[in-house]
Parts: C-alpha cells; sequence; structure tokens
C-alpha cells in the first residue's frame, strides 16, 4: 500500500461501505479452496496455476490500463482476471462462503454496515443457477448480521455492458429475493445499480429498468467511472435524466461546475474508491481532487471497490490513503465515514447507532 501502514485512528474508526463488489473480494485461498471442491482447473488466458503459490503470484499485477481508450492489449484487463475468478463460484455454499468471508473481514475492519454490489448475469451465463447465487447471499447476509455483528443490504447489478434485455429479465429472476415495498420479498437487495465495462454504454440505456426498479420501491445508484470515455455525460446523464440517487465513482465531476451544482441541489452523494484510481493517477494530481471536492460541498465517502485485485487494499487502506495523502485532519475524516451513514439505505435505527459512535470518536 505504497509503504502505508494502517494507523491506530482509522483501525478504530466505525465504517461503513457502500462500494464494494462482492465477487471482488475473493480471495486467493478461498478461491484455491473452491476450485478444489469444485474440480475446477484455475486457467487465465494461456496460464494455467497448478499450485497455490502461482495463483497467488498471479495477483501481484497490477490491472491499470484500459484497451478500449487506447491501453495496452497484450496483456490482461482488471474485468478478465475479475471474471476469471469466477470461475469457482458454483453452487449456494460457494456464494455463501464469498460473502461470510468478506463480512467477517468486515468486522475486523471495524465496518459496521455494507451494502455489496452482486450480479447474477456473470453466473447464469455460466450455467450457475439464479437462486444458488441468491440463496447463498441471503443466507449469509442472516449470518454476517447474527454472527460477525456487521449488517447488509445489497445492490442487484445489470451488467451495462451486456444486452439491455438481459439485465431486465435478470432483474425479474431476482425480484423476489428483493426488499418489496409492501413489506414482502425475501428482503437480500433493496437497490439496483449499474456495473462491469462503461465504455459507451451510459446510464440512459438503462432508463427503463430503472424506472422499473424505483416503481418497485428500489433504490438506484450508478458506476460513472472516473476516466472512462464520456464520463461526464455519464454523470449528467444520471443526474438529471435518469434520477439516479447515488453515483458510483463520478470524480470526474469537478471538470465541470453544473455538474457539481447538481449534486449539491439534488444531495447526491459519491462512493469513491482512491486507490482505484491511485493505479493510474498520480499522488499529487488525485489526492487534491479530494480537498476539492470537500471545497465544493459535494458529499462523498470512501470505499474499496475490489480489493483482492487491487493490491489487496480495502476500505481501511483507502481510508489511511485518504488520511495521508489528502492531508485530511481527523475531524474530516469522521465525517467522511459520516457521510457514508448519510448516503447509505439502512434502517433509521442502524444508522442511528453508527452516528453515536462516530459522536465518540476523539477527534483532539
Amino acid at each position: 500500500m505504497n509503504g502505508l501502514a494502517i494507523s491506530p485512528f482509522i483501525a478504530a474508526l466505525p465504517k461503513v461501505e457502500l462500494h464494494i463488489h462482492i465477487e471482488g473480494t475473493l480471495q486467493p485461498a478461498l478461491r484455491w479452496k473452491l476450485a478444489q471442491r469444485n474440480n475446477v482447473a484455475l486457467k487465465f488466458r494461456d496460464q494455467t496455476y497448478g499450485t497455490y503459490e502461482e495463483l497467488l503470484e498471479s495477483y501481484r499485477v497490477t490491472y491499470n490500463h484500459r484497451p478500449e481508450l487506447g491501453g495496452r492489449k497484450d496483456v490482461p484487463t482488471f474485468l478478465e482476471a475479475y471474471f476469471a475468478g469466477c470461475e469457482v463460484l458454483l453452487r449456494e455454499d460457494d456464494f455463501y462462503d464469498l460473502a461470510m468471508a468478506y463480512l467477517e473481514r468486515c468486522r475486523a475492519m471495524n465496518v459496521r454496515y455494507v451494502e455489496p454490489f452482486f450480479d447474477i448475469q456473470a453466473h447464469t451465463r455460466r450455467g450457475v443457477a439464479a437462486e444458488h447465487v441468491l440463496n447463498g447471499y441471503l443466507r449469509a447476509q442472516h449470518d454476517g448480521a447474527a454472527e460477525y455483528g456487521v449488517r447488509s443490504n445489497w445492490i442487484f447489478c445489470f451488467l451495462r455492458d451486456e444486452p439491455v434485455e438481459d439485465g431486465e429479465a435478470a432483474y425479474r429472476t431476482a425480484f423476489p429475493w428483493a426488499r418489496h415495498r409492501d413489506g414482502g420479498g425475501k428482503g437480500l437487495f433493496h437497490a439496483v445499480g449499474l456495473a462491469s465495462n462503461a465504455f459507451e454504454r451510459p446510464p440512459l440505456l438503462f432508463q427503463a429498468a430503472f424506472a422499473r426498479a424505483r416503481a418497485d420501491g428500489l433504490h438506484t445508484t450508478t458506476h460513472c467511472d472516473f476516466g472512462q470515455k464520456d464520463t461526464h455525460e455519464h454523470v449528467r446523464q444520471a443526474i438529471f435524466d435518469v434520477g439516479i440517487e447515488r453515483i458510483d465513482h463520478g470524480l470526474d465531476v469537478l471538470e465541470r461546475a453544473e455538474l457539481v451544482a447538481g449534486l449539491n441541489e439534488r444531495r447526491i452523494g459519491l462512493t469513491l474508491c482512491p486507490h482505484a484510481y491511485h493505479r493510474r493517477t498520480a499522488t499529487d494530481v488525485l489526492f487534491p481532487k479530494l480537498r476539492a471536492l470537500l471545497d465544493r460541498g459535494v458529499t462523498f465517502c470512501i470505499n474499496s471497490d475490489d480489493p483482492v485485485y487491487m493490491h489487496d487494499v480495502w476500505i481501511d487502506g483507502n481510508m489511511q490513503k485518504t488520511y495521508h495523502y489528502g492531508g485530511l485532519s481527523k475531524a474530516e475524516m469522521v465525517q467522511l465515514a459520516r457521510n457514508a451513514v448519510d448516503m447509505c439505505w439502512a434502517d433509521e435505527g442502524v444508522k442511528r447507532e453508527i452516528y453515536a459512535e462516530l459522536d465518540a470518536v476523539d477527534v483532539s
């Protein structure tokens, strides 16, 4: 983590995580275990990992290029690595084990509440039954709260680089596992979002899908990737056309005053993941942007994105980088933690508990 250690202050800070892809938490040890359990060969492009040490070595790659934007085409991309990791997830217990490992890690990092992103399309297209994915996560939602004290409400994602109608069909399949407006449903997820490659796949393509979810009583968020082609237009659509409640990433808003004004007027927060941007952005360019957001009144919080494929930097590491390189005070870091509570869609009782903890943090 660029030579930084997690400070006692950051380690102890009560946290809420709003931008985490559950498959991006699949640690090498669990991936190896599931491969053995399911008799799945660990392959990636022309590589076969015959030992755990070989698999572990593969995670040392820095996935910081975008071939669609002129980057290298001869080395794997982040999404290739991400979806290759999913190959070992086949049965309900696999998805349960994945989620429980993340929630256990949350307890160790003092994360009190999370809203993980998940999808079913990446799994059903491999022949995995949707109910295996959904029931595995549902069990973990219940057991993670009971065993680790980590509450969670999940976010169903449309894969934006797949056909819109496929995403809409996946939503219909998953809807019985949602928290329904009338109090029905199994209660796994309470929101929808967009994930996967945003290249030439703007939020407006999914306007009808978002409208359907809102009509069903669900919250909405979307990725507007930092440094992506047409990123400003993606943010503009999210704010003014689609009516999104929250934006994941969105750091490029600083380059457009009208976007900053739109966020502030509509009280839309950003879920930022500093280490993800630090992979391709210089320290002295990136971290002053966080200060600029604060100065312009934009609400944002700090999260981890896909930590296993981003040098094993989790939410505590992202907060430490923000604290150290951003030059923020303890009081400002507590405010970022409060922002996450403000922005989250937890029940009010859960929010009150975390606010009370944050009120007790010593910022002297």
